[in-house]
């Protein structure tokens, strides 16, 4: 119990307990408020050494999933993790036009996902383990 009343199991219980498969900053801003900037950062640093949370790309956390053997993964797709975390962020998203085309039929190439249109410029980039998600501007 007592691990709660620092800013670690602060932290950590609300990644426990938040349905989201990612977090930004944002998300912790009442504990920058509080506390400092660079503890928050510094307990996010530690809770990805501890494989609770890995960084897919600059502020952008996302669950894992650690199987039975050790092996620690996303807890989804990271096409969905980019999706969602780019919802948080502010910006719109949408299937691209690979997936539209499979989709009616025009294409019989199944999509891998690694596209998304985005209503305006994002700079970040967001990937993982070799697989970068890239970005269409409407």
């Amino acid at each position: 119990m007592k691990a709660n009343k620092t800013l670690l199991g602060k932290i950590k219980l609300r990644v426990k307990k938040r349905k989201d498969l990612t977090f930004v900053l944002n998300d912790f801003r009442d504990f920058i408020e509080k506390y400092d900037y660079d503890q928050v950062l510094r307990a996010l640093r530690t809770l990805v050494k501890e494989k609770i949370l890995i960084k897919i790309g600059q502020g952008i956390y996302a669950k894992t999933k650690v199987f039975s053997n050790g092996m620690v993964t996303l807890c989804a797709n990271i096409s969905v993790l980019a999706e969602e975390a780019l919802k948080k962020l502010g910006v719109k998203t949408s299937k691209s036009q690979y997936w539209n085309d499979y989709n009616s039929g025009k294409s019989t190439q199944v999509p891998t996902g690694r596209v998304i249109v985005v209503n305006k410029r994002v700079r970040r980039k967001i990937s993982y383990n070799g697989y970068e998600i890239e970005f269409e501007t409407i």
